[in-house]
């Protein structure tokens, strides 16, 4: 039996516990059944999954009637199956969506887990006439049209005949399905286009396609019929004449058995992308209300016409002028059938199943008087699709979900929950959200906050899109139809969802799994501290310095103020050179900050502090995997009022190679903008020509120019004659002539002796009395402290130091020693002794965490066999770290020594970054190949020298002083090319913009400075950036937890921004791989479980796991999304153009075309027919 029957009264609620009766009608001649009998319900199986079976278990619920749950094999972990009271799987063996269609499965199971009422939910069977004619053989009930409507309703040529008898306005279009393109061809050739295509036996957007040309029309036939087939089980296809500017609207039916049919108002879904609604709205806003009566009169006409019964919509297509055309019944609950819930305050479900019992209308309170509409709802239908790529489907676990509520926000969801995993089998829904509100603007700004709040990591949404709609004033005036979204192409325009915290994670997780991202070049570990940090005054601003004087007086005005000061100033180089030379330049932004507060406050005295340029720009992208930029600009909001300095190398900018001279123009004039001051401008082999290239760069950039003189031999010395005092002082001539604020003698390795020191300052002093003059050295010998007094008693005005615990050695000498020796004479500094200690307290500390950078490893003392090989110190600890990597520790004496006999075979030339790379990588070939002078000598018309050697004697970087070392040069090189002349004056006007419009195809969100990083350092520049798209903001972690990461158990801050600071705990890592050879790393964030999962580089070497497209090769062709291959349109040897079709992929009921990149021939194919790929899965390779 299928329940009782019973009598009722009129207007009375029958008890379920009553006896049954017939309840006669007088509806005769109409379509309906003449009984009307009232049978309970109670158990109902929802033939679906997802969202709306849940949505109708909650209204079973609520009527206290038992819910099941079907689900596919797929779905076993679904929320769905969890929210019924019981649940049963089907379709074992079957592909994903095949599960849902097992009609005689499903009818199995309601009978055998005595089920009374099937409800097929929406998209499966829910418009399959057979599924309800069998439910109802099966003596269950159908909850939804009889299946006679279902049929002629589901059948859109019926259906358009049935508007036709009913007197409801259509469009033209085909008289039955159609299902060859010839048919098609013919129709579009008969009726002109544009015509569209939709599936004959389903909805929902699926199958539908728009043609415009009649050469598309055979191509979008098959594939929209293939589309169709996939989803509905049927290709035919119906065709009509397609309506410019349309409104879609439609009206909500529901009628009971006894013929009687009301409205519920109508809903605007005219916010459309690919024929699918994206945000729903009721009712339509500024619709006149004379076209909403007749339009809703219309529909009631229509569905009395048929007999309809239970829910059902009417959809129509409005035109600009008030017209409006019959397009379908979608005979079944629809997606947005909540807005009309929240406006009615209906529930449609529950009526759906009270009407499936046999209560009337009337019984129900449901009368077309009663029913009023208040205020405005709109639905937005969040989905696991990327907006910037053509809303692609996306798929995988969602690692992080937190959702918006509170009030006047409805949401209606499945699948939405950290650790859920998105599959490409289903449709992409992942929460519907509702908001209800008095109007539609009061509306859409609880939307708008509602989506705000929402947190979605591991899969990308459609979020960032649909908030541009809610903000769009087209839409907030209910002006839209359906071509909004195509014409408002600033709806694509996205703020970039940066992801923080779980890219933070994935990187700690890569480091636990893989070892440390920047390679650690010793053995040691970074020691467990947190470095103090001395206070600083609390609210105020740092005092003046030499900042204000630039900025007021400009870069004349400075070097005057300079000049004119009494006592000896210091640069201070711990934030660039000191590191550069003791610790492989390592330091991060992140330390650098922490103490930069103090030194604005306690050392505005300064002549500046070098902060950047040199090998720091190329360190922070490659090593350190953070912008150079972004280390300038956050300094300078820290220390406002000291001058920065950095070290730019001529015309190589802060590369190692020659650029364009826009490259360096353009370089100087952004360094400027994010902060820079004072620009120390050397060339390698003091060649002026490149000199003079960066100085009028860094000139007109607006900065203080610093032109240096590289320091090399030894003026105290008669026999070393070739760099004499005539030397550098014909060199100061041409840099004064040439327009420097500054003069610089820039000694590298430390080679300026006291003596020597006294015999240069002074005749520059006496030569230029005005003329400002800066010191650099290195302390390599020990005498660095010796040499910079002599230098400041014969009139220097600046000589560069390093604070104490970063002095030394191969860096600077001692700040605190200069402090404390010239304290109280007239050379006085001004800095205070005790400020310099506290200073170098937090250097000492801080040095610990960069332990496997330490120098003293190999390095233990300073040395002053520097003036016999003249190594530049911050080369000296980098060749001893080479040296021991290539195993070369035991003979780093035989290094110094070959390094002094390399430079003698080339000329004795001037040594700093790169000419110094030059002498250095000759010399390790030396030694390596165990050579002597003599021999490299003699054999070297046969010897593969290395590169940079080779390329020096060519003249790329420059052409030394009094020429190159003959006959040396000529056998090295034989009839290779030589370069005369400046080696960047013949390069071409580097192309910003089109390397920038390729750069923004792979990263669409790179800004200028990114541009101008990529112009000097391509390569390494595409790698930080893929490094930050995937990892996020590393230069904000601790320095240990960055370079070897945390411990098991350990708990630590990470603050992103100002106010939002991440509290992690590491809990644990997998032992299991899994199937892709990824290991889950576990997390606790801020009080909540977090898990990643991370691919073994090691384990999955043992693995076959399907290669990747290269981010950045234009021929490896990469899928665009997850899905299954169902077509190969070329093969191997196909000559293609770019924009042919190259495979069709299927996933989440779309197919979409893969279009070639580039033009050329298919190299290889990496895919078969019918296999499964996840996105960037590697399809082809075009050459």
């Amino acid at each position: 039996m299928l329940g009782a029957c019973f009598s009722r009264s009129k207007g009375a609620m029958p008890s379920r516990h009553h006896q049954f009766l017939v309840w006669s009608l007088t509806n005769k001649g109409r379509p309906y059944s003449t009984q009307v009998e009232y049978r309970p319900i109670r158990s109902v199986l929802v033939a679906n999954r997802g969202e709306i079976a849940i949505r109708v278990f909650r209204a079973c619920t609520e009527l206290g009637i038992r819910s099941v749950a079907i689900y596919s094999e797929q779905d076993k972990m679904h929320m769905h199956r969890q929210k019924a009271d019981e649940s049963y799987i089907v379709g074992k063996g079957l592909p994903p969506v095949q599960a849902y269609l097992n009609i005689p499965e499903i009818i199995r199971v309601a009978k055998d887990n005595d089920v009374d009422a099937i409800h097929p939910g929406y998209g499966f069977l829910s418009e399959r006439s057979d599924f309800a004619e069998a439910v109802i053989s099966a003596g269950l009930r159908f909850i939804g049209p009889s299946p006679r409507v279902v049929q002629q309703m589901g059948d859109k040529v019926a259906a358009r005949q049935a508007a036709i008898d009913a007197g409801v306005a259509v469009v033209p279009g085909t008289p039955g399905p159609v299902t060859t393109s010839d048919e098609a061809k013919e129709f579009c050739l008969k009726h002109g286009l544009p015509v569209i295509f939709k599936a004959a036996y389903g909805g929902g957007g699926r199958g539908m396609r728009v043609v415009r040309k009649m050469e598309e029309v055979e191509e979008m036939f098959q594939r929209a019929s293939s589309e169709a087939a996939a989803a509905f089980g049927n290709g035919a296809m119906f065709i009509e004449k397609f309506i410019e500017r349309p409104r879609h609207i439609e009206v909500q039916l529901l009628g009971d058995r006894a013929g009687n049919v009301v409205h519920l108002y109508e809903r605007d879904c005219s916010v459309q992308r690919r024929h699918q609604k994206v945000v729903e709205i009721a009712p339509a806003p500024n619709l006149d209300p004379k076209v909403r009566d007749q339009m809703t009169a219309q529909a009631v006409k229509l569905a009395k016409h048929v007999g309809y019964e239970n829910a059902g919509t009417v959809e129509f297509l409005a035109d600009e002028t008030g017209n409006f055309y019959f397009i379908e019944v979608n005979a079944r609950l629809q997606v947005e059938h909540t807005v009309t819930e929240e406006i009615t305050g209906i529930d449609l479900v529950q009526s759906q199943i009270r009407v499936a019992e046999g209560m009337t209308l009337p019984e129900l309170g449901m009368t077309q008087d009663k029913i009023k509409p208040q205020g405005s709802a709109i639905q937005c239908r969040v989905t696991t699709e990327d907006p910037a790529k053509n809303f692609q489907p996306d798929t995988g676990r969602i690692e992080v979900f937190r959702s918006g509520e509170g009030m006047g926000i409805r949401l209606d969801g499945a699948s939405a929950f950290a650790g859920a995993i998105i599959s490409p089998y289903y449709d992409s829904l992942l929460v519907k959200v509702i908001s209800h509100s008095g109007d539609l603007s009061a509306a859409a700004s609880k939307m708008n906050r509602a989506l705000r709040e929402f947190r979605v990591r591991g899969v990308k949404t459609n979020i960032p899109f649909l908030l541009n709609v809610l903000e769009n004033q087209k839409f907030l005036n209910g002006t839209v139809d359906t071509y909004f979204i195509d014409e408002h192409p600033e709806l694509f325009q996205f703020q970039q969802s940066r992801n923080r915290a779980q890219k933070l994670l994935n990187y700690i997780g890569t480091v636990l799994v893989n070892g440390p991202s920047t390679p650690l070049a010793t053995g040691l570990k970074p020691a467990e501290i947190h470095p103090h940090v001395p206070d600083v005054p609390l609210g105020l601003e740092p005092p003046r310095g030499l900042r204000h004087i630039l900025q007021k007086e400009g870069p004349a005005g400075f070097a005057k103020a300079v000049r004119a000061n009494k006592g000896l100033l210091l640069m201070d180089t711990t934030f660039r050179d000191a590191h550069q030379s003791l610790l492989a330049t390592r330091v991060r932004t992140h330390d650098l900050l922490r103490i930069s507060p103090y030194v604005a406050h306690n050392f505005n005295h300064l002549y500046s502090l070098e902060n950047w340029g040199g090998a720091t720009f190329d360190v922070a992208l490659r090593f350190l995997h953070e912008c150079p930029w972004e280390r300038l600009e956050d300094m300078r909001k820290q220390i406002p009022n000291i001058p920065f300095q950095m070290l730019l190398r001529g015309a190589n900018a802060v590369g190692y190679t020659n650029y364009p001279d826009n490259v360096v123009y353009k370089f100087c004039e952004l360094s400027v903008q994010c902060g820079m001051d004072i620009f120390r401008v050397f060339d390698s082999l003091n060649y002026l020509p490149n000199l003079i290239v960066g100085m009028e760069a860094a000139g007109k950039a607006g900065g203080v120019v610093e032109a240096a003189i590289s320091y090399t031999g030894d003026l105290s010395d008669p026999s070393r004659t070739k760099y004499n005092l005539k030397y550098y002082l014909n060199l100061a001539d041409e840099l004064v002539k040439a327009g420097t604020h500054i003069i610089c003698i820039k000694d590298m390795a430390g080679l300026l002796k006291p003596a020597a020191a006294r015999i240069l300052i002074s005749a520059l002093r006496d030569k230029y009395p005005d003329l400002p003059i800066h010191i650099h050295t290195h302390d390599t010998a020990g005498a660095g402290v010796a040499s910079m007094l002599a230098c400041a008693e014969s009139g220097a005005d600046v000589v560069d130091v390093a604070v104490d615990s970063m002095s030394g050695m191969t860096s600077q000498p001692s700040m605190g020693a200069m402090v404390a020796t010239l304290q109280g004479s007239k050379l006085d500094t001004g800095l205070d002794l005790k400020n310099v200690s506290e200073y170098s307290a937090y250097w000492e500390q801080t040095r610990t965490l960069y332990s496997p950078f330490e120098c003293t490893t190999t390095m233990k003392s300073g040395n002053a066999d520097v003036y016999l090989n003249e190594i530049p110190g911050g080369q000296y600890t980098n060749l001893q770290f080479q040296a021991y990597s290539l195993g070369l520790g035991d003979f780093f004496e035989d290094v110094k020594k070959a390094y002094r006999e390399a430079n003698i075979l080339l000329g004795d030339i001037v040594k700093v970054t790169p000419s110094s790379k030059v002498v250095g990588d000759l010399a390790q070939f030396m030694v390596q190949n165990k050579l002597t002078a003599e021999e490299v000598f003699d054999k070297a018309e046969e010897l593969s020298f290395p590169k940079s050697v080779v390329e020096f004697l060519q003249g790329y970087i420059g052409e030394p002083y009094l020429g190159y070392p003959e006959p040396f040069r000529s056998r090295v090189l034989k009839a290779m090319p030589r370069v005369t002349g400046r080696p960047g004056a013949t390069l071409p006007p580097f192309d910003f913009a089109k390397f920038g419009s390729e750069l923004k195809e792979r990263h669409p969100h790179v800004e200028e400075r990114d541009i101008v990083s990529a112009a000097l350092y391509p390569q390494v520049t595409e790698d930080f950036l893929t490094f930050r798209e995937s990892f996020g903001p590393v230069d904000k972690l601790d320095t240990r937890i960055f370079l070897t990461g945390p411990k098991v158990g350990e708990e630590f801050e990470v603050t992103i921004a100002r106010g939002k600071t991440l509290g992690i705990k590491t809990l644990a890592m997998a032992e299991d791989l899994t199937p892709n050879g990824e290991r889950e790393v576990f997390f606790e964030m801020n009080g909540q479980l977090r898990s990643v999962f991370i691919k073994d580089k090691e384990a999955v070497k043992e693995l076959h796991i399907h290669p990747k497209a290269a981010k950045g090769v234009k021929g490896q062709v990469g899928a665009p999304m997850p899905g299954t291959v169902i077509d190969i349109k070329v093969a191997v040897g196909d000559k293609v153009e770019k924009g042919a079709a190259l495979i069709v992929l299927s996933a989440m009921k779309m197919e979409m075309v893969v279009q070639a990149p580039i033009s050329g021939i298919v190299k290889k194919l990496d895919v078969v027919p019918n296999m499964k790929l996840e996105g960037d899965d590697l399809l082809m390779t075009i050459e």
